[in-house]
């Protein structure tokens, strides 16, 4: 059984982004999107501005609240082999909304990723006045070009601090 992390939010977390559950490179390290080849790091880092795979991780969480992005997973625990969403089974959702009704300033959440958009905008259907944006996935299993990406992850800066 591989398990999320906790939630990297506070009062001030304008906007979440969520991705399925951490890969085995994450587990290892307890670290989201630990995975040398994975784009998170790069991608938000130029919604930011900052390069924050520059950065030790404790800073680089540290930068995203002080911005107001926090980070969670849509998947509590679930069962897998390797680190492929397809090969997730038996999925327990995360409290996603018990989390975001705990957030006064949240204005969106983001998918990182097909499955969690999935997932997670069938936990959150009808949530109201929150923005919910799909972005292409960040992980290298996800063979598109990171600039590709880029221009529809650039479109959380409207979220952004």
């Amino acid at each position: 059984m591989k398990a999320a992390f906790a939630p990297v939010v506070d009062d001030a977390t304008r906007l979440l982004i969520l991705g399925s559950l951490p890969g085995d490179a994450s587990l290892k390290a307890a670290q989201y999107y630990a995975h040398p080849r994975n784009g998170f790091w790069p991608l938000i880092g130029r919604v930011l501005d900052e390069d924050l795979a520059a950065l030790p991780y404790p800073t680089r969480l540290e930068r995203l609240k002080a911005r107001g992005v926090g980070l969670w997973d849509v998947i509590a625990s679930a069962e897998r082999s390797g680190s492929l969403d397809a090969a997730i089974r038996s999925p327990e959702a995360a409290d996603l909304r018990g989390l975001i009704d705990a957030l006064p300033s949240l204005r969106a959440v983001a998918f990182n990723g097909g499955l969690a958009a999935r997932l997670g905008r069938r936990i959150l259907s009808g949530l109201g006045d929150v923005a919910m944006i799909d972005l292409p996935s960040s992980s290298p299993a996800h063979a598109i070009a990171l600039a590709t990406k880029a221009a529809t992850w650039n479109s959380l800066s409207k979220f952004i601090g």
